[in-house]
């Protein structure tokens, strides 16, 4: 299964040409809200609020806003969130496929921002189920290449944890397990003494799309775009881009 491409991925090798990468306060804030809302505010019980922490934590969130997301979210503060997750499906340029998932409280809202998004950036929504079907729910974390690290190093700390496969993505690595091993191979790497830069259920396509300079370009610039939204969490595409290309954009 070596090979995977997916949006998360090209996101972190495209950091050197787009200082807006990583996510805004208020979405990582938002993940911890919901994260403590379906497990509890109790870190050792609750894996998925230790990612979301975590995450917040690499991208600077202040102590302060994230123990009183997690006091929100649990129901600890008399505050009360409701939001939902929505799937919306499309094409970008070059007819990558793209998976907008949203988390917010207001549909109309989500709904309006990401069409408006889509038509203003070269992109077309597509019917439900017609881009979906190639994306599969993945375990998927990242691990960056510190202290001579190597790919046999992460192997041998996750074998035994139902990960499906480890790809040297450049800059680091990735690791793709089944979402129900998630848990089970972050935990391995830190019994191994890996640190994580992000373990998250993602979507990854089984089909990609090579892309040229241009087509990279129109894609990016559609999903910043869409990523503006602070009701879209995650941009999800199949594209493909090679090391000459990333050159290449690195250059503009």
């Amino acid at each position: 299964m070596s090979g995977h491409s997916k949006w998360a991925t090209t996101k972190h090798k495209k950091a050197v040409i787009d200082s807006r990468r990583a996510k805004s306060f208020a979405k990582l804030i938002k993940n911890i809200e919901v994260a403590a809302k379906m497990g509890g505010a109790d870190l050792s019980g609750n894996p998925t609020l230790v990612d979301a922490v975590q995450k917040a934590k690499k991208t600077s969130v202040p102590n302060d806003n994230i123990d009183r997301a997690i006091k929100r979210g649990a129901g600890l503060s008399g505050e009360s969130i409701d939001y939902q997750t929505i799937m919306y499906e499309g094409y970008a340029a070059g007819g990558v496929a793209l998976l907008i998932e949203c988390l917010t409280d207001n549909r109309n809202r989500a709904a309006a921002e990401v069409r408006t998004a889509m038509t203003r950036n070269g992109g077309t929504m597509a019917d439900p189920g017609s881009v979906a079907y190639n994306f599969s729910r993945k375990g998927v974390i990242a691990v960056s290449k510190v202290d001579g690290l190597t790919e046999d190093d992460v192997l041998a700390a996750v074998l035994d944890a139902g990960v499906e496969d480890v790809n040297d993505r450049g800059e680091g690595f990735e690791i793709v397990t089944e979402p129900a091993d998630l848990v089970a191979a972050r935990t391995a790497l830190q019994d191994a003494g890996i640190d994580y830069d992000s373990a998250d259920a993602e979507f990854v396509p089984g089909i990609t799309v090579d892309a040229d300079a241009d087509t990279a370009r129109k894609v990016f610039r559609l999903i910043d775009a869409l990523e503006d939204s602070d009701d879209v969490q995650n941009v999800f595409a199949n594209i493909d881009v090679s090391p000459e290309v990333l050159a290449e954009l690195e250059n503009d």
